[in-house]
């Protein structure tokens, strides 16, 4: 057995302390393959842009609270370049309800700062097919906290979403698993009223909100009506989605 004395000290510890075989850690080859290639393909034709948002900083009218399903692109499904959207992905693309208490609340500074630093105009929340948190949240609403320690008190967060829909079914023909992927955009969108400075900006009329579904096999976005809360699909213009 190596005593891993050619590695970091780090490393080096955690090797000796479970009498691990010392070994170097490599980077993924392929990673580095792409991004070879993504600098000498996406990133010159998008050299200039970099360049500015280098100098500048950011500015992105938009904000998009995402899965962090990996078969999810925000910055793809929206063919947009770097520097337009602003970009939190999560299990299931949910938004806490605001809380003032101690503690880590990751996606709610991901808000905070994009309404009160950037000046976002737009908070999309953005759902999808097969959702394994939605499918999780299904499978185990009864006891969730056996999905995971830390995913179970995560999707618990869509209890308000399965208790409205029980009560007030807007879907009533859809699939369950897909009638709950709608409800739980529709709860982010009620969580995110309840911040403060949220609710503000929206009364002021320097932010709208606005929920949205991608279909990962089929590529069919569809798009929350504010008004009846159903979820339509999206017609882009066709002059435009050709060039």
């Amino acid at each position: 057995m190596s005593s891993g004395k050619g590695l970091p000290p780090v490393w080096r510890q955690e090797t000796l302390r479970h009498g691990l075989e010392a070994r170097v850690l490599k980077f993924p080859a392929h990673l580095v393959a792409g991004y070879g290639r993504y600098l000498n393909k996406a990133f010159v034709r998008h050299k200039e842009t970099h360049e500015r948002l280098a100098v500048y900083g950011q500015t992105p009218e938009v904000m998009v609270i995402s899965c962090c399903d990996s078969r999810v692109t925000p910055e793809g499904i929206f063919n947009v370049g770097p520097g337009e959207l602003f970009v939190v992905r999560n299990v299931a693309n949910l938004v806490p309800p605001y809380e003032d208490t101690e503690g880590q609340h990751g996606t709610s500074a991901a808000i905070e700062f994009a309404v009160n630093g950037l000046k976002v105009k737009h908070i999309v929340i953005l759902g999808h097919g097969q959702c394994g948190g939605v499918k999780a949240f299904r499978e185990n609403a009864n006891a969730p906290m056996a999905t995971g320690q830390f995913i179970g008190r995560w999707i618990k967060l869509l209890e308000p979403a399965a208790i409205a829909m029980a009560c007030m079914p807007i879907d009533k023909a859809d699939d369950p698993q897909l009638a709950m992927e709608y409800a739980g955009v529709r709860q982010s969108l009620k969580n995110l009223m309840t911040f403060p400075f949220i609710e503000r900006a929206v009364q002021q009329g320097v932010l709208e909100v606005h929920g949205a579904w991608f279909d990962i096999g089929s590529g069919e976005l569809r798009v929350m009506d504010p008004e009846s809360q159903r979820f339509e699909r999206a017609e882009p213009d066709t002059a435009e989605a050709t060039e």
